[in-house]
């Protein structure tokens, strides 16, 4: 009995340390690390911030992004937003910062497009030159104040 408990714990740590996944796959990988606020006024920045992992470490010098108001008929904000270069590296990771302003120029601005206060949900999904896709993540619903 004493044997076939000891067994079945190394089996468990086996498969528990043989099943991690990589790290740095193929496909980039994003995550939402944070983002400033959930409640957004005029005269004010949205800030995301999206860590990344990239086994080639060939991603492309955009990420897509969607704004998504359910309650607004007249959103339609799709858009690929720049990024610096940077130099392809194997096992690349790292942080994508994404700023929006709302009457802040120079930044691309996200004021509400409906007459009542807008709340949004922000997607991203970043592909690399070889076209893969990340998958898609969202942020928190964000409230715009009219």
């Amino acid at each position: 009995m004493r044997y076939t408990n000891l067994f079945s714990i190394l089996l468990l740590l086996f498969v528990l340390t043989g099943c991690k996944k990589d790290k740095f796959g193929t496909r980039p990988s994003i995550k939402l690390k944070s983002v400033n606020t959930t409640q957004l006024h005029s005269g004010e920045l949205l800030q995301f911030v999206i860590s990344f992992t990239d086994a080639e470490g060939d991603i492309s010098d955009s990420v897509f992004v969607q704004k998504i108001e359910p309650r607004c008929a007249l959103s339609n904000f799709k858009q690929l937003y720049g990024l610096p270069a940077v130099p392809p590296t194997k096992n690349l990771e790292g942080d994508l910062i994404v700023t929006f302003g709302y009457n802040q120029p120079p930044y691309v601005q996200i004021g509400p497009r409906c007459a009542q206060n807008d709340t949004a949900v922000f997607r991203f999904a970043l592909k690399d030159k070889a076209n893969n896709v990340s998958d898609t993540i969202s942020s928190p619903p964000i409230i715009i104040f009219k």
